[in-house]
């Protein structure tokens, strides 16, 4: 069977933490746009007709964009069945907290205009605000923790994970402060859809909040960067672990003051992705400013895969660290699943992932074009 594998292990192994980081990097921006125009509802939308043009702004496409998610989670299930086991024991309580935020959104979009009470509305408006800012929240949460370290460790006889954290812990200052950074740029994400595609006095108050969301965001992505050169990251001699079966135990692994910068010295072109992460924020900002509804899009969403590659190139290759047992941190190395697993899946992902890039793209092209209060009452299918 290996010989119809025309890839070795660790060639796959690296293959599918780029296509994690892909996954993660459209989440962000696709299904990301979408929370953040729940987050800035309060902040752009007066009246009952202005907040129905948000919905109504995500309407065709949200609940497409949520396939992003499911797909990213199916990865680190198949692909690392160990990382997936840990996180989800270990942030058990979290993930519980963000499945609910998850749950009540799209009831909030579906339910908000059944009925015509002020109170009823209002109610579903601050549900779908709250979700927006809670998935933002323990997003960035789980990013800070990675970088941080999970207190976990395995069973060395049959290798069960073994957490040893509780909820609390988790809310530690950086991590804190990367749940901020995660909002700020969803949010801002939010605000240049909005200035894209909403009109009149919604699109004007996006494009006036684009600026100052897009400039604290630059501001706690340089606070985190700064941080982390005085932080414990980790290193090890990956080659060490390489091209051979997944085991977690057994490694060497140290915590080194700002080793999580270690990547980056080695090689310096991975410093492309937190400049494209400046840039495209400040760009971005400015743009939406302006009116370049499209053209300032393009670059908040190129600004979030910057930052999302920014924390993946520093972690390389490290998965989920241990701060309980270094030697016991996953690496995209020793947490796979087996080669033939990664092959036959690579080959789905090859006929799948254009069939859903193709049909997203396809939605949007016959969707485009602005929502307005005329728009939304000529259509017996808005929100």
């Amino acid at each position: 069977m290996d010989s119809l594998i025309l890839l070795d292990y660790d060639t796959l192994r690296i293959i599918w933490w780029l296509l994690l980081g892909v996954l993660l990097a459209a989440f962000a921006i696709m299904d990301g746009a979408d929370l953040g125009v729940a987050m800035v509802l309060p902040l752009v939308a007066r009246s009952d007709d202005e907040r129905r043009t948000l919905y109504n702004v995500i309407g065709p496409v949200w609940e497409g964009n949520q396939v992003w998610l499911i797909v990213a989670g199916g990865v680190a299930f198949a692909a690392w069945p160990l990382l997936y086991a840990m996180a989800f024991s270990g942030f058990y309580l979290a993930m519980m907290l963000l499945l609910v935020a998850l749950i009540v959104r799209p009831v909030a979009i579906k339910y908000r205009s059944k009925l015509s009470s002020t109170r009823w509305r209002r109610n579903w408006d601050a549900i779908w605000t709250a979700s927006g800012v809670v998935c933002a929240l323990v997003f960035g949460v789980a990013i800070g923790n990675v970088m941080l370290g999970v207190p976990f460790g395995f069973d060395e006889t049959t290798l069960r994970p073994l957490y040893q954290g509780n909820f609390f812990g988790l809310f530690q200052p950086f991590a804190i402060l990367c749940g901020l950074l995660s909002i700020l740029m969803l949010a801002f994400q939010g605000a240049v859809v909005v200035a894209w595609k909403g009109s009149d006095q919604v699109a004007r108050r996006a494009r006036a909040w684009a600026m100052p969301l897009g400039l604290l965001a630059i501001v706690a992505f340089a606070a985190g960067g700064w941080w982390i050169t005085a932080m414990n990251g980790y290193s090890m001699p990956w080659p060490e672990v390489a091209h051979a079966m997944s085991n977690p135990i057994g490694k060497t692994v140290e915590m080194v003051e700002g080793g999580w910068l270690a990547n980056y010295r080695t090689w310096p072109a991975l410093w492309a992705a937190p400049i494209i992460g400046f840039a495209g924020l400040l760009l971005g900002a400015l743009l939406a400013g302006r009116g370049r509804g499209l053209l300032a899009l393009l670059f908040s969403s190129l600004a979030l895969a910057g930052i999302i590659l920014t924390f993946g190139f520093a972690v390389f290759p490290f998965l989920l660290p241990s701060s309980l047992n270094p030697g016991s941190s996953l690496t995209l190395f020793d947490a796979s699943a087996s080669h033939l697993t990664l092959w036959i899946m690579l080959l789905v992902t090859l006929v799948f992932l254009p069939i859903i890039v193709l049909y997203t793209s396809w939605v949007y092209s016959v969707m485009r074009g602005k929502v307005s209060v005329a728009s939304m009452k000529d259509s017996s299918h808005s929100y």
